[in-house]
């Protein structure tokens, strides 16, 4: 242990100027005019595994954005451990609200502050460092690889195609994954469950130009509050969601595993303030931490639609919008539950108004058994670099790639994440605690000698 802690302590500014140099390229997957972002990121990693010691490292391509890949294969014969990560980020708007520039990262109150500082780029980032460290020290107990994808904000559209195509190249015995959280900085975790994602976008039009609203308001039906008011019909008095069918295969959670999550640390206070909200808000008859980890959810992410500048323009708009995710449990399927909204919502549509919804991307529920070998290795990790045990817990959040590497290499990923929920991922001024981005690192490298001595048994 030393030993690592000392290479750390010893290399702490450069693992931190390389970080920032792949933080700096504007990698964002949704906008096209980023598209030779996305291989300036693709290059920063292929760099980044030669030089920590892989033995090959490629940038391929896809049908969308590239993937990087990189292997140090030491004997055939020993366990594979298949490393993936992200290199897009999110977008940053609204920009004004950044207090910094989010492509040009700082250090402040202990933090990395930048887009892709957590998610995802200071997470994988981790990886790359822990492998340098055991290639350094030749304590590299296994076989290593690496995918680092650029879709993974988009919902991995092409990946599944490429890991059909890879499978041989891809052979390994876990998937190990680092992005998600911790419960607290002091609280180590190991997110066990993921949730779901059927997202869409609804397009409600009314007349076939913006209309004055002296003129024409109240004798033509006007596409925004029309909209508002379908919106407003998905969600009852309980906040239980009304599309029919939606609940239909939703795993119902026994009361034993109930209270076994309720187990985990949770100030509800705390947490309100966090976000500065006066109440929690959810479906009735759950607690918090179950409504983001054991039931689904439906949100609108985005509303458009008229005259949105400066001053007053009064038009009744021809056109509203909005997009919508529905945040998914083990047995629903994403495509499923796309067509049960789609039909649903041009359903209860009423005369004087056209919709249409378009089933943008999705992804399936993940659940990884805490009686894996690899998980018993991240627990072992987790206890000697934080002196406490980790805590399982199931996140609300998304990544839809996970479920698909089961279905498509048969092979279970664990999830040893170290953000926290005051890194605002997603959203401006998104942070990562540097304490963490090396308390991962460590804890990276103690999994693999763990996950080696699992597997000898």
């Amino acid at each position: 242990m030393e030993y690592i802690k000392n290479y750390i302590e010893d290399n702490k500014e450069r693992f931190l100027e390389e970080l920032f140099g792949l933080i700096r390229i504007p990698s964002i997957s949704s906008i096209s005019e980023n598209k030779k972002d996305m291989y300036s990121a693709a290059e920063y990693w292929k760099k980044t595994m030669i030089d920590a010691g892989a033995d090959k490292a490629v940038v391929l391509e896809t049908e969308g954005h590239p993937v990087t890949y990189g292997e140090k294969i030491i004997d055939s014969n020993l366990p594979t451990v298949l490393v993936y990560g992200h290199m897009d980020v999110m977008p940053v708007d609204p920009i004004e609200l950044w207090n910094i520039k989010p492509f040009e990262p700082v250090i402040k109150d202990g933090k990395i502050w930048a887009r892709g500082a957590s998610d995802d780029k200071g997470q994988a980032f981790m990886h790359a460092k822990a492998f340098e460290i055991m290639m350094q020290t030749d304590t590299l107990p296994c076989n290593v690889k690496f995918i680092i994808e650029g879709e993974e904000e988009i919902g991995s559209p092409n990946l599944g195609k490429f890991l059909d195509e890879n499978k041989e190249m891809l052979k390994a015995d876990i998937i190990l994954v680092s992005d998600s959280g911790l419960i607290a900085k002091d609280i180590p975790s190991i997110t066990t469950g993921l949730r779901g994602l059927s997202y869409v976008q609804v397009e409600v039009t009314g007349p076939n130009r913006d209309l004055h609203s002296g003129l024409f308001g109240g004798a033509v039906a006007n596409p925004i509050n029309v909209l508002t008011k379908m919106i407003a019909s998905l969600t009852d008095e309980n906040n239980k969601i009304t599309i029919p069918g939606f609940y239909d295969k939703v795993l119902i959670v026994s009361a034993e595993e109930r209270a076994e999550m309720a187990k985990a640390p949770f100030d509800v206070e705390e947490y309100q303030k966090a976000i500065d909200i006066d109440t929690v808000f959810g479906e009735a008859g759950y607690s918090t931490n179950e409504r983001t980890g054991i039931r689904p959810a439906l949100d609108v992410n985005g509303i458009w639609g008229g005259y949105i500048g400066e001053g007053a323009k009064t038009v009744t708009p021809s056109k509203a919008y909005a997009k919508i995710s529905m945040r998914l449990v083990p047995h629903q399927n994403s495509v499923e539950i796309g067509q049960l909204f789609k039909k649903h919502f041009e359903s209860i549509a009423p005369k004087g108004v056209k919709v249409n919804v378009e089933v943008l991307h999705g992804g399936e529920s993940y659940v990884s058994p805490t009686d894996l070998l690899a998980y018993k290795a991240s627990e072992k990790a987790f206890t000697t670099t934080f002196g406490k045990k980790p805590i399982p817990v199931r996140s609300g959040g998304s990544i839809p790639i996970i479920s698909t590497f089961e279905d498509k290499l048969g092979l279970k990923s664990i999830l040893m994440g170290f953000g926290l929920e005051e890194d605002a991922i997603h959203s401006p001024n998104e942070s990562f605690r540097t304490e963490l981005f090396f308390k991962g690192i460590e804890t990276i490298t103690q999994f693999y000698k763990y996950y080696v001595e699992e597997m000898k048994k």
